[in-house]
């Protein structure tokens, strides 16, 4: 055999024998990518993304999609060819395993959570649009979860209404891990409660339950040396009309700025986006703060390619999305409902000179 031929051949059995081995050899990464971005002004899957009655509602245009990023499972093992790939690539981010399922979180665990923080945002969604157009919502601390083998456990239940601690009025579940924690461990502390089945009943027949019941319990020490009782405390809300977000297969708390500028749109004479394409993303809290979310970049990719010419980007989410900016996407920095509120006025009425853009900085 011919030298040349004998040097082309081994270096092809070679070549297959590296493609072999990336594929057999598994790489603790996950992959992130575009996933899919619906606008909540829209109908999804045949019904509308917001469903609101009892309240005059406006016709409204253009888009404020909420974006998503769509990632491996948890039992997916990623080979090396397929992580070199995902590196290489534009429209993909590869990522170390534990990151997207931190402890050895299964399939299922993370479902959960990303549903239960789905139903969160869509709560705080609500509650800060509503504060937006100044229609009053009423909240209250609850006891949102127990945890087991905890001194509550049996004491107090999920769902339960706080309205004190040890005769101190709570307004915020900050209040009550504050109160709590004035404690050593080891001693009382008494919480005044209206029981969660009360409660539920006072608000069916819309009215405010008023009998309540002292529970005293005694702390435990948690490993940092604080009093804890082995509660979760959250808010619930009564809100004066009904509204409606219904968006299957999607969790976490991505969503929820684009869902209350989509109520407030809605809800308001004003076309809030003037007929744009803007898309976005970002956490929210009931008094309209706008957190930051992960997959930024994929984020920006996936609204682009569906058209979108503005991104309301959260305020810590600048500089990493400022790095890696989709051809024709103008990203916009928002750090409040205000802010976005401010900026789409802006969009529609093409004064985009003023708009507060992302830069590397921030």
């Amino acid at each position: 055999m011919p030298r040349r031929t004998a040097t082309m051949l081994a270096s092809t059995l070679i070549l297959i024998a590296l493609l072999c081995a990336g594929v057999l050899i598994k790489v603790p990464y996950a992959e992130m990518s575009p996933g899919p971005t619906v606008n909540t002004l829209a109908d999804h899957d045949g019904e509308p993304v917001i469903q609101i009655s009892g309240h005059k509602t406006y016709e409204t245009s253009g888009h404020l999609n909420m974006t998503t990023v769509r990632v491996t499972s948890a039992d997916y093992n990623m080979n090396l060819v397929s992580a070199v790939y995902g590196w290489l690539a534009h429209d993909s981010i590869v990522v170390p395993h534990d990151t997207l399922y931190p402890d050895g979180q299964t399939e299922e665990q993370s479902s959960q959570e990303n549903a239960e923080e789905f139903s969160q945002s869509q709560e705080s969604a609500k509650v800060a649009a509503l504060n937006e157009l100044d229609i009053p919502v009423k909240s209250w601390v609850i006891v949102s979860t127990v945890v087991k083998d905890s001194p509550a456990e049996g004491a107090l239940h999920a769902g339960d209404v706080i309205k004190a601690v040890d005769g101190t009025k709570v307004t915020k579940p900050a209040d009550v891990a504050k109160l709590v924690t004035k404690h050593k461990a080891g001693e009382n502390v008494v919480f005044t409660v209206v029981p969660v089945k009360e409660a539920a009943a006072a608000e069916k027949d819309g009215k405010e339950a008023t009998r309540t019941e002292n529970v005293t319990i005694k702390t435990d020490k948690a490993e940092d040396g604080r009093a804890i009782v082995g509660i979760q405390a959250g808010t619930d809300h009564t809100f004066p009309f009904q509204i409606d977000i219904k968006l299957a297969d999607v969790g976490g708390p991505s969503a929820g700025l684009m869902f209350s500028l989509g109520i407030v749109d809605k809800l308001t004479p004003t076309d809030l986006t003037g007929g744009k394409f803007v898309a976005g993303t970002g956490t929210i809290d009931d008094d309209g703060k706008v957190g930051p979310i992960g997959g930024i970049g994929m984020k920006t990719v996936g609204a682009r390619d569906k058209g979108a010419q503005y991104f309301l980007t959260p305020k810590d989410n600048c500089a990493t999305a400022a790095k890696d900016v989709p051809d024709g996407l103008t990203l916009v920095k928002v750090n409040t409902i205000d802010d976005a509120v401010d900026a789409l006025k802006d969009i529609r009425s093409g004064n985009t000179a003023d708009l507060p853009q992302c830069t590397t900085k921030g």
